[in-house]
């Protein structure tokens, strides 16, 4: 017996044209809307109604009697893939938060500029503020270094001339010919350490990570009351990145 739909309300509608989606992606040739209509257990009088419906919107399209997923549903798609992309990657470094005790910080250099992807803290475990911005201060900060070790000596200067060396703590490097013999005489794939640079107080750590061709760093922040810890947290870190390396290396993409 042919499926009956019960009576219209939006949310029902909403289910049953998710579910003509659902059926639709099964069938990267196309199905006919009987096919889709009986597989999504919709009366095909509604399923018509809302294959037209979907199609006017973009989400299918009609071609030589099938349905198939049209550009509105794809990017439906990879948003949803996206989403799921940083549940995995905020879901790692929660693990690495816990594992550490500290808040963790995953950053890339991408088009010129640093951006952090992702941070995870806890109240116990605070990130450090932002109290200047982080893509102008890359030179201060342990993630900023690192990225900046990665990259060639153009690219470098490149960023310092967009970016140039400002004072930020006392501690902090004083000149760009200071910080760029620092970055020469530290291997590319080394980790870094830095102390009070970017804020008082607070002492930092970060691993550089390579995807392709773009660099990548992850990093961990303590207060310096906590200072012992940092290079047996470090040590942790390079551990466990091992593990994560799977997760983490499409973080490029988001």
């Amino acid at each position: 017996m042919a499926p009956v739909d019960p009576a219209p309300t939006l949310i029902g509608s909403v289910q049953r044209a998710l579910r003509l989606l659902e059926a639709a992606a099964g069938h990267p040739g196309g199905a006919p809307a009987k096919q889709l209509a009986r597989e999504a257990e919709v009366a095909l009088p509604t399923a018509y109604h809302l294959l037209r419906t979907l199609a006017h919107e973009g989400y299918v399209r009609r071609d030589r009697g099938v349905y198939l997923l049209a550009e509105a549903a794809e990017r439906l798609g990879g948003a949803a893939v996206q989403q799921n992309r940083r549940g995995m990657i905020n879901d790692a470094l929660a693990y690495c938060r816990d594992t550490l005790g500290a808040p963790v910080y995953l950053a890339v250099y991408r088009e010129g500029e640093i951006e952090i992807v992702a941070v995870a803290d806890t109240p116990a475990h605070p990130a450090v503020e932002e109290w200047a911005d982080f893509r102008e201060t890359g030179h201060a900060h342990a993630i900023g270094q690192c990225l900046l070790s990665q990259l060639g000596e153009k690219a470098r200067r490149d960023h310092l001339d967009r970016h140039p060396i400002q004072y930020v703590t006392p501690y902090s490097v004083r000149s760009e010919d200071a910080f760029l013999r620092r970055l020469a005489a530290v291997d590319r794939m080394q980790p870094v350490l830095e102390h009070q640079e970017y804020a008082l107080g607070t002492v930092c750590a970060a691993i550089p990570l390579m995807a392709g061709n773009t660099a990548m760093a992850i990093g961990f922040s303590l207060p310096t009351h906590q200072e012992e810890r940092l290079l047996p947290t470090l040590a942790r870190l390079e551990r466990e990145v091992g593990k994560l390396l799977g997760t983490l290396g499409f973080s490029i993409s988001i």
